[in-house]
């Protein structure tokens, strides 16, 4: 068992080799006093550190993401945007950080203020996981599944390196574009295009 002080200053690093397990409370804990490292936490409780990312997917991310707010400014009353600073609770009780994600409005404000708190009880109704030199694909389409299976009804899981797109929908087969230049929000996000050849670049 971890035990974390008041106001845990580091973060111990164990090898991969080593599972660490946290409590939901430990883990709010340890994510507030390092705010620049993106922790995770799985539905058993495993505490997940995902490194920093390289310039190459920094920048694409932020592509991503001003894509997406731009879209979310436009359409404010449909719903709300987030970026990959954001953790969301899902009700198989993992902390999950998309790359991007938006909740409808009608869901987001469903949210009591505790529900909201830290990190919000709920899964994006649309997630995107954007895969970096550090990710493996294993692993983020694993993720994709966890998503799907708490709420989610669209996500892309983007692959800059081989130029490839994996779409997820709840109750359907994983649809695969290979080298695409936009993707649609479909009926989730109305009038969302992602335009693919920054990120591509």
């Amino acid at each position: 068992m971890l035990e974390t002080p008041t106001k845990p200053e580091i973060l111990l690093i164990v090898p991969n080799s080593i599972e660490l397990h946290v409590t939901p409370e430990q883990f709010e804990a340890l994510a507030l006093a390092n705010r620049d490292l993106r922790l995770e936490r799985t539905g058993t409780g495993e505490l997940i550190v995902n490194p920093p990312t390289g310039w190459e997917t920094g920048k694409r991310n932020f592509n991503l993401t001003g894509q997406l707010a731009r879209w979310c400014e436009e359409h404010e009353n449909l719903g709300e945007g987030f970026d990959s600073s954001t953790g969301f609770i899902l009700p198989n009780g993992a902390t999950r950080s998309p790359d991007a994600s938006w909740v409808s409005r009608q869901r987001w404000e469903a949210l009591t203020p505790a529900q909201k708190g830290t990190f919000p009880h709920i899964c994006p109704d649309f997630v995107v996981e954007l895969r970096s030199t550090s990710d493996t694909l294993s692993d983020l389409q694993a993720k994709m599944r966890e998503y799907m299976e708490n709420g989610a009804l669209l996500g892309w899981l983007l692959n800059p390196k081989q130029r490839q797109v994996e779409i997820y929908r709840p109750g359907q087969n994983v649809e695969v574009l290979e080298n695409p230049v936009e993707l649609s929000g479909e009926d989730i996000l109305p009038g969302f295009i992602l335009n693919l050849n920054k990120l591509w670049g």
